[in-house]
């Protein structure tokens, strides 16, 4: 089954997301902010997402570039247009915006 992964960024941890390609969460978590924790919290999982996605920002680059050096399919988006998206969920959490970006990812495929 393929999984879909949103990660909402911040300085000190992430906030993950995973979903099935029918928009279910699958898991959902923190990891320290880094690309090792990302890829540490997704081994522990037995999880292997089939695309990663997270909005531009300040460690965008540093983490884009660690994320693909380990693998992980990861893609970068620009933070304006999720903001868009994101910003009709009633819910405004690090939390639900990682669920929002998952589905949206699942939703494009």
């Amino acid at each position: 089954m393929e999984h879909y992964a949103g990660l909402d960024v911040s300085l000190k941890e992430i906030s993950i997301c995973v979903v099935d390609h029918d928009g279910k969460t699958i898991a959902r978590g923190t990891c320290p902010a880094d690309p090792e924790g990302v890829a540490g919290w997704f081994r522990n999982r037995s999880l292997t997402p089939r695309r990663i996605v997270h909005e531009s920002g300040m460690l965008s680059i540093w983490l884009q570039r660690g994320m693909m050096r380990l693998g992980l399919p990861a893609t970068c988006i620009d933070a304006r247009k999720a903001h868009k998206a994101l910003s009709a969920r009633l819910n405004k959490s690090d939390a639900a915006d990682a669920e929002g970006l998952a589905r949206k990812l699942c939703d494009t495929v």
